[in-house]
């Protein structure tokens, strides 16, 4: 993960900011915990500035993004955490445990470290046809990041935790992958793209897909395939919050 993203980061702050309703539901999620850890933190969207938090992040280009003001950030995996049992009141992570190298023992850090609460915001890998991009435009494409996925079920059962659904709304702030579900112009910006794991670094792959796209935006096919998104708040694209609770 930390070569991946000292090489797909470098411009990672542009386009994936935190989204305010997404934010308010993890926010929610945490309870009244004081301190927190952030394990996967990237540059730091979604840690709450109201608690203690402490950041966790392998990639230097990562934690070199992050806010003069942020959250102090250690260097560390997932996997192996520097903190002795129980040394927070709540562990959060944030589309991350699908880059980790072993997510079972990710989350079995989680837990360990975590008095109190664990909270993650992940996905359902069998929403993979749900969202037009992939199955309309890239469909040969390998997705290892969807790949990467554990089920939904295995994730809440090696946590123990309780499932809640997150719509996705049409204006989101954080540019991942599902984000502009509602505006498919966004997909044709190469700053977008490098924004999202799963199509950085991909150009001459996506090239044919993004031509496609291109040209049914232009004619309006792309509208008159997807009406019945346009006049949608938000959307299920099967984004989940799992928490655990002591």
């Amino acid at each position: 993960m930390a070569a991946r993203y000292d090489a797909i980061g470098r411009t990672y702050t542009a386009t994936r900011q935190t989204d305010p309703r997404i934010a308010a539901r993890i926010w929610a999620a945490l309870g009244d915990a004081r301190t927190v850890i952030n394990v996967g933190a990237g540059t730091g969207s979604y840690e709450p500035s109201d608690r203690e938090v402490t950041a966790v992040e392998p990639s230097a280009v990562m934690i070199a993004q992050r806010a003069p003001d942020a959250a102090p950030a250690v260097q560390a995996t997932a996997e192996d955490l520097p903190f002795v049992d129980d040394s927070f009141d709540a562990a959060m992570a944030v589309l991350t445990l699908h880059h980790w190298s072993d997510w079972r023992a990710g989350c079995a850090e989680l837990r360990r470290v975590a008095r109190d609460r664990v909270v993650v915001f992940s996905w359902d890998p069998t929403y993979r046809g749900r969202m037009w991009l992939a199955d309309d435009y890239f469909e040969t494409l390998s997705w290892t990041d969807v790949a990467s996925f554990p089920s939904l079920a295995e994730q809440a059962e090696t946590l123990g935790a309780e499932v809640e659904v997150v719509p996705i709304p049409w204006d989101c702030r954080d540019g991942f992958f599902s984000a502009f579900w509602r505006r498919p112009e966004a997909y044709l910006d190469p700053a977008v793209r490098a924004g999202i794991s799963t199509m950085a670094r991909r150009e001459d792959e996506l090239a044919e897909g993004l031509a496609r796209l291109r040209a049914d935006l232009e004619s309006g096919e792309w509208a008159r395939r997807h009406a019945d998104l346009l006049d949608l708040e938000e959307m299920d694209l099967g984004y989940r919050l799992l928490v655990w609770r002591a």
